[in-house]
């Protein structure tokens, strides 16, 4: 594994002293919320009180009035409406959500949802899921979660009188569709305060506009507050602004009244306590994704609209197959990968990592590209065949804008999309080779060697007199953590280890540490291999965040390993 540098952010003394004599909570803690820019007590109270009442007015994002239009004169016309997304956690989400609402207002006879399949037609608006609108006299597709790229395929529908409302949050290129409506915050001409949202948040935004439209109560958007959660969990969005209270309220409902769909992934993945968010990316969202991956995503939006129980707890079993598929396909192609990387003498030498056999699975590149960052901190693409083509996915790493070097290559490639971490491609079998070495040029000539080293933000020193349950309790309540709100990470520094230490399973450490007269238990996950900086007896220096641990019915608080290194004083 790639050593880690440790970056200690600083202190703002006169901010955190002016907080925590608001809050009157530990100055440790008001440091850490000061750089996060909670910096005065109605900013605190903002965030740990998150409120659905801070949400901003829908009709302030461009285009909200004519999508609201166009939605009620189809109503008024009864024409056929078509609920279109992608195949990962955010787009079935967001199809599912939108397809209960609008069976809401509309009847069900006259609406219809659509997910691609992702080897039959790839990523985003489909020819083929054209086709079936217009096969089926459909004159309305509202698209969520992809299709702000599609110029020629939305012009292709514009042909068969077919109309397109697009509800995206990915990057939109020079040239936008020619739909009738285009919600996604991120357009240079959006006055939308929040850019952040998933494109499951943007069909949440048009939902509360048609409900605000309609004279609805509140409850007939709220109620898909648990898939909303999910999407924004799974799609690695800011935990900021609006994605925070959507998030907090609805991680409330996954915990307290979660849908039969959400409730039957929870029993699969054997969570007993309560939901973290982590336990939904770690947990629900893989399942969710494994249905694309491996086989139809269709079967998770009909997890989600399912009302029955029993009935729900049978589709999310087809689910739980596909990700115990998806998970030894992964690890052999993970391996496959790791050895080819091996064996290249060049590779050293490289600022990044293309990887392709035409045999390996479609539907798992992009996690094998992540965990080979996990091993190498390079940027990397993991290529595949399909069809005719060869397809992928691309990973980034901190501080590299992965999709600017992959639109730098562009005249290589027949499609493309994605964002600053990830992207989306496909090219012909003949310019691969010109597509890697237009890549790593580009990535040579662009990524400073610092980033090519993983950095660990420590948000604050500590002692451990500090650590108790009244301390956990009040950074629990920063939870919902994610990209801008992490798990807080603490260091603490020459302590001894107190002679309990021990290996478990060949690869993980389990420890007990020493500072004057406090001492607090660790655990560290495949770490077995510094587990001699613990046997000396010599002062270590540790990286870690806090966790609840609970044995026989006790419960404590222990520290939980990111990195620790023989103290430098």
């Amino acid at each position: 594994m790639t050593e880690k540098k440790w970056n200690l952010l600083s202190v703002d003394e006169k901010k955190t002293i002016s907080l925590q004599e608001a809050l009157k909570i530990n100055k440790t803690i008001c440091s850490i919320l000061v750089n996060r820019g909670i910096d005065s007590f109605d900013a605190a109270k903002a965030f740990f009180r998150p409120s659905l009442q801070s949400l901003h007015d829908p009709f302030l994002m461009k285009d909200m009035k004519k999508a609201v239009d166009r939605i009620e004169a189809a109503i008024n016309n009864k024409e056929k409406i078509l609920i279109f997304g992608d195949y990962d956690v955010d787009g079935t989400t967001a199809v599912a959500s939108f397809y209960q609402f609008i069976n809401q207002l509309y009847d069900e006879n006259y609406s219809d949802f659509y997910i691609p399949h992702r080897y039959n037609e790839g990523y985003g608006v489909s020819k083929k899921g054209i086709d079936f609108a217009a096969d089926n006299h459909f004159s309305l597709i509202i698209c969520l979660d992809c299709g702000i790229n599609s110029v020629e395929l939305i012009d292709y529908a514009k042909s068969l009188n077919i109309d397109f409302i697009i509800c995206d949050h990915h990057l939109p290129g020079n040239i936008l569709p020619k739909a009738t409506a285009i919600l996604n915050p991120k357009q240079h001409d959006c006055n939308y305060p929040y850019k952040d949202l998933c494109g499951c948040g943007v069909g949440f935004k048009l939902m509360t506009a048609l409900a605000i439209h309609y004279n609805l109560n509140e409850e007939s958007y709220l109620c898909y507050l648990d898939l909303l959660a999910t999407a924004i969990a799974a799609d690695i969005v800011p935990i900021t602004g609006e994605n925070r209270i959507l998030a907090f309220h609805g991680m409330i409902k996954i915990n307290k009244n979660p849908s039969p769909g959400i409730h039957a992934l929870i029993k699969l993945g054997g969570i007993k306590k309560q939901l973290t968010i982590t336990n939904v990316v770690f947990v629900i969202a893989p399942r969710v994704n494994a249905a694309g991956r491996m086989d139809d995503a269709k079967k998770a939006v009909l997890l989600f609209i399912e009302k029955d129980e029993n009935k729900a707890m049978e589709i999310g079993s087809l689910l739980q197959t596909d990700n115990s598929d998806r998970k030894e396909i992964d690890s052999d192609i993970t391996q496959e990968a790791l050895n080819i990387i091996q064996s290249d003498n060049s590779f050293a030498d490289k600022k990044a990592c293309v990887l392709y056999r035409e045999h390996w699975h479609k539907g798992v590149v992009g996690i094998v590209a992540s965990r080979i960052i996990e091993h190498h901190y390079k940027p990397t693409i993991v290529l595949t065949k399909s069809g005719d083509t060869i397809t992928g996915s691309a990973r980034s790493i901190k501080g590299f804008n992965l999709y600017e070097a992959i639109y730098q290559c562009k005249d290589h490639l027949l499609h493309y999309g994605g964002h600053f971490a990830a992207a989306g491609l496909s090219l012909l079998p003949e310019n691969l080779k010109a597509f890697s070495d237009k890549f790593y040029e580009v990535t040579s000539n662009t990524i400073d060697e610092s980033l090519l080293t993983p950095e660990i933000i420590v948000d604050a020193e500590i002692n451990l007199n500090e650590i108790n349950l009244g301390f956990f309790n009040i950074l629990s309540q920063m939870e919902p953590f994610g990209p801008d709100n992490m798990n807080p990470v603490f260091i603490v520094k020459n302590i001894i280890n107190n002679g309990y230490s021990k290996i478990l399973k060949d690869k993980h450490i389990k420890f007990e540490v020493l500072q004057n007269n406090s001492r607090i238990s660790g655990i560290g996950f495949n770490m077995a291999d510094k587990f001699n900086l613990l046997q000396n007896k010599q002062p270590v220096d540790i990286v870690f965040s806090l966790e609840e641990n609970e044995y026989n019915g006790n419960i404590s608080i222990q520290m939980k390993v990111i990195d620790f290194r023989k103290s430098q004083q």
